[in-house]
């Protein structure tokens, strides 16, 4: 199994910055890739950024040119470096783990670190 550790959430103004970390533990090894996800209230959940084992990244339209997903293999951790927030960012950030098609489960959840921009 894997397990997820998020951190770096919390209050900020609108142009202002933050960065959130997830920290993976457990059966890493069958990683293939990571990424963020947001729920804001009343919403469905969003993919917001993922990177793949071998880099590859992908943004959705609303953060491209805003955020940066990284990932520091040596300390299995992914960064969301978020940068000029808007209000409309405000949501619970979630990280996920993927495996390949053929685990069970598949896909692994952090706990949640809630956003507020504020404007």
């Amino acid at each position: 199994q894997v397990q997820l550790v998020e951190s770096g959430g919390g209050l900020v103004q609108a142009g202002g910055s933050l960065r959130l970390s997830c920290a993976a533990s457990g059966i890493i090894s069958s990683i293939n890739a990571m990424g963020w996800h947001r729920q804001a209230p009343g919403k469905q959940r969003e993919l917001v950024a993922s990177i793949t084992t071998g880099g590859t990244t992908t943004y959705a339209d609303s953060v491209k040119g805003r955020f940066t997903i990284s990932r520091d293999n040596a300390k299995n951790t992914v960064y969301l470096q978020m940068n000029s927030l808007k209000p409309e960012d405000t949501a619970v950030y979630y990280c996920n783990a993927n495996r390949p098609i053929y685990y069970n489960p598949r896909v692994f959840w952090g706990q949640g670190t809630q956003v507020t921009v504020s404007s």
